[in-house]
């Protein structure tokens, strides 16, 4: 008998073969995105950036761009991209606005902000530390919302390539 993947327990980052935490974050329209909703309609790529940790980050600037130059072959493989931007409330839409002015995304991307990192403790990546927000991670979530892909980043600089992704999203 096969066993049903569950989530972990509240505050631990999600591994292989668990189920990612549901959440509800809004979006830059103000429409609130569900886990749920989205990952019935094939797999989600979920992406923890730094968000505002009292400056728009240089890596994650460039993570995004990547992302959004790959987006074709992320839709060819059929996934939803969430960026996930965490922060303190204050100013926290004003600033993922500022990170995503001129940069126009596809219907398949979704950017939410993460206030009060409720999130970002939910899935166990608070880098509490001065000037820091959270770990930069990337998760690949299959369409019954169960980790396919988990890597957790202990540096600003260290993302998961778009290539990474990508394959994870074949192996499915």
């Amino acid at each position: 008998m096969a066993q049903m993947a569950t989530a972990p327990p509240a505050g631990a980052t999600p591994t292989l073969g668990q189920k990612g935490p549901a959440f509800s974050l809004q979006s830059l329209d103000g429409t609130t995105v569900r886990l749920d909703d989205v990952v019935g309609r094939g797999p989600v790529v979920l992406l923890m950036m730094r968000g505002w940790p009292g400056y728009q980050c240089p890596f994650c600037t460039r993570q995004f761009g990547d992302y959004l130059a790959n987006a074709e072959k992320l839709q060819a493989a059929g996934a939803r991209v969430i960026f996930v931007y965490p922060g303190p409330r204050d100013g926290l839409m004003d600033h993922a606005k500022a990170f995503t002015a001129g940069r126009p995304m596809p219907a398949t991307f979704t950017f939410l902000t993460d206030p009060d990192f409720l999130f970002t403790n939910a899935y166990g990546l608070r880098w509490d530390a001065p000037k820091e927000t959270a770990y930069p991670a990337t998760f690949v979530l299959d369409p019954k919302g169960v980790v396919i892909f988990a890597r957790i980043s202990r540096e600003h600089g260290d993302r998961v390539p778009v290539a990474d992704v990508l394959a994870a999203l074949a192996s499915r």
